[in-house]
């Protein structure tokens, strides 16, 4: 992603990476030559195995869809559609990197986001200005189960004299893009070209398929396995195709396996993560890294820690009972 920042007097202009000083914000989202880090998992696996974690929400808003929002929005200003006002239905990651890149922008953000979404990214978004509409499922037509906040988004958009631009996620190419330019060449360089597996949730699925292409092209022998929730689960920024629609820019063909998890097994071994690793990653990191050891995958093995578990405080103490063990 490119910078519109222009050089202004004060401190000198050394590399902000070498001095680790910036003039935006927007200087701190991810690119091969600044990449979120990767973590070796030595406790949750045998010693023999390498099974590392990319660290996606140590990115400046907190979330592997700090690359997205970024993508999206550069991808609008280059097609001529700088936005007055945007609108995005969101689990909360993506609207919330959008609301804040919007905000250095002057330009206003609409969410529609599930009910059921931690109260910590509704408030988060309200911090940071955004406008919230929290979206019961049953709004949603027949044809779109479980999928009302996208409903709902489309339909700000569609209606006649909307003022709305939707980059709408699930079908903008350039959620693909940031990861096919950055999340991909990431990996490749940090692990030297030796990874033999890359495993990520399934969602707008922006990361596995951007990811998956880069991989696949570098070495096809590469395994790229796909997690998925069961139907009516409780994963935050997760999808069950069983009950949603698949997102047009989702390509099946980079994908080699899919998995599906349980919210039992993703929020114990989220538990584990917190506990023998002292990763603090949220649900969706559990997901990935229970497929990842029950598969026995063979390293070096990259897995997206999409976010943080600070975003889930409420949600963790719901889920969990009150002896820190997860409930059914």
């Amino acid at each position: 992603m490119t910078s519109t920042l222009k050089a202004r007097p004060g401190l000198s202009r050394a590399s902000g990476r070498e001095v680790r000083r910036f003039d935006d914000v927007r200087e701190l989202l991810p690119s091969v030559e600044n990449p979120t880090p990767l973590v070796r998992l030595n406790r949750l696996v045998p010693p023999s195995a390498e099974l590392y974690l990319k660290l996606e929400w140590l990115n400046p808003f907190g979330s592997v869809k700090d690359r997205a929002a970024a993508a999206m929005l550069e991808g609008l200003r280059r097609d001529g559609l700088a936005p007055d006002d945007l609108v995005e239905a969101s689990s909360g990651n993506t609207a919330i990197a959008l609301a804040a890149l919007a905000n250095l922008e002057g330009v206003k953000v609409t969410i529609t986001i599930p009910d059921g979404v931690p109260e910590e990214k509704k408030t988060l978004l309200r911090m940071l200005g955004a406008e919230v509409w929290e979206t019961p499922d049953d709004l949603c037509p027949v044809d779109l189960p479980k999928d009302g906040a996208i409903a709902l988004a489309r339909s700000l958009a569609e209606s006649p004299g909307s003022k709305f631009i939707w980059p709408d996620q699930y079908s903008n190419p350039d959620n693909v893009r940031a990861h096919y330019e950055t999340t991909g060449p990431e990996i490749w360089r940090q692990t030297e070209g030796k990874v033999k597996a890359f495993l990520a949730g399934l969602g707008t699925t922006g990361t596995i398929t951007g990811v998956g292409r880069f991989l696949k092209e570098r070495d096809p022998s590469i395994q790229v396995i796909a997690i998925e929730p069961e139907p009516g689960h409780r994963l935050p920024g997760l999808k069950s195709f069983k009950e949603a629609n698949e997102p047009a820019i989702f390509d099946r063909s980079v994908i080699d396996q899919v998995v599906v998890v349980s919210d039992l097994d993703a929020y114990e071994m989220t538990k584990r993560l917190f506990r023998e690793e002292a990763v603090m990653a949220g649900p969706s990191t559990g997901a990935v890294v229970h497929a990842a050891i029950d598969l026995g995958v063979e390293g070096p093995a990259v897995a997206i820690s999409a976010d943080s578990g600070l975003k889930y405080a409420s949600f963790f103490a719901e889920v969990l009972g009150d002896e820190g063990q997860p409930t059914p």
